[in-house]
């Protein structure tokens, strides 16, 4: 039978601290308690399959790509690209998040067209621009094809080889995804735990700045006792809105009109598209360029930035914002459905490099390159 490697690292220790005869115990610091589906608890044996799953290259038509390659655990589950590449070295049109702490995220994916972590699970198995299997009955062969996955679905879900299903996969792969949380960065030390020498005089100031005059707490809130650093809203930051052209209503109707029957392929293979945000899921003309706002924890270490991947480093990334979604003052923009709360904010070279010092504060330990220096 094949059992696979034990439980890498970050997944062990996050088991130790979530597991205790199948209750939650205690999160890291500065994170809320874990959200668990009453239908998919968390068990050690499932988790253990979900991590041999997420890291099985078979489940793809080359036979070369696993969730595991836009989602790479060294660099805080993130491939570093500004779009991943899929089978075939397929590019696709959205860059790849962090797979770390997305068990916390009421909606899965930039649109959110996923409503939990194993509905996510399976999108992109079936996606000819990722992993890009013909259909579920393949990623059913795939599994009853290996007597180890057999028997581990019969004693983790107890199902026959014949009652085997992609949810199978899904559930098993949203189990281990939930061990990948991590909170305990240096802000989290010093704001919630009480240490006064955790952080630096400069992300002490950034921080100043996020929650006073950059107005970043609008949208990626702290909270008195544990912070997310998202609201998990939809917003046109006007990212990437430009390419919707001179016309995005008629755009946005005329793909209303026809709209295509897997939403998961369209998103990712017909650029404009894309672009339409949190509209092609909702329907709603206020969504159109509109895309889910990311958590900020570990920021530092999953370069580059936005939906697009458009932004290369954090200080171009504040200098957007503070220039109200634009890199440079003389681009264009506002755009018509751009959010309110993104506007020029007229912050100094000194409070923008404060605030890239607070950004890099939230990196947990275990994804930190080097030892956090003051």
């Amino acid at each position: 039978m094949k059992f696979g490697p034990p439980l890498r690292g970050t997944a062990l220790l996050a088991l130790g601290l979530l597991l205790a005869c199948g209750h939650v115990l205690a999160t890291p610091l500065g994170l809320p308690p874990l959200p668990v589906p009453a239908d998919n608890p968390q068990t050690p044996a499932k988790i253990r399959l979900g991590e041999q799953l997420f890291h099985d290259t078979r489940f793809s038509s080359t036979g070369e790509i696993a969730c595991k390659n836009c989602h790479l655990d060294a660099i805080a589950f993130h491939d570093g690209r500004p779009v991943p590449r899929g089978v075939h070295m397929a590019r696709g049109t959205r860059n790849a998040p962090t797979v770390v702490n997305a068990a916390y995220f009421e909606l899965q994916f930039w649109d959110g067209r996923a409503r939990s972590l194993e509905q996510q699970a399976t999108q992109p198995l079936l996606n000819p621009v990722e992993h890009g299997l013909r259909d579920a009955a393949e990623v059913v062969r795939i599994l009853r094809s290996d007597p180890g996955y057999v028997e581990q679905i019969r004693a983790v879900f107890g199902a026959s080889a014949d009652a085997i299903t992609p949810a199978h996969f899904g559930r098993a792969v949203a189990a281990y995804e939930r061990t990948l949380i991590a909170g305990d960065s240096p802000f989290d030390r010093w704001y919630y735990g009480g240490d006064a020498k955790a952080l630096s005089a400069a992300a002490r100031r950034g921080f100043e700045v996020f929650t006073g005059a950059g107005h970043c707490a609008q949208c990626h809130p702290v909270g008195p006792t544990d912070a997310l650093f998202t609201d998990q809203r939809f917003h046109n930051v006007n990212a990437g809105f430009a390419r919707l052209g001179p016309a995005p209503e008629q755009l946005a109707r005329r793909y209303r009109d026809t709209r295509a029957s897997n939403l998961d392929h369209a998103v990712l293979s017909e650029l404009q598209i894309s672009e339409l945000g949190r509209y092609a899921v909702s329907d709603r003309l206020e969504d159109l360029g509109a895309f889910k706002t990311p958590g900020l924890r570990n920021i530092a270490r999953t370069a580059p930035y936005l939906h697009d991947g458009s932004l290369n480093t954090l200080e171009k990334v504040v200098r957007f914002f503070d220039n109200g979604g634009k890199l440079d003052p003389d681009d264009p923009g506002p755009n018509p459905f751009q959010s309110p709360l993104i506007r020029p904010l007229g912050l100094s070279e000194q409070q923008r490099s404060d605030l890239v010092a607070f950004l890099e504060s939230l990196t947990s330990p275990e994804y930190q390159p080097q030892r956090y220096r003051r």
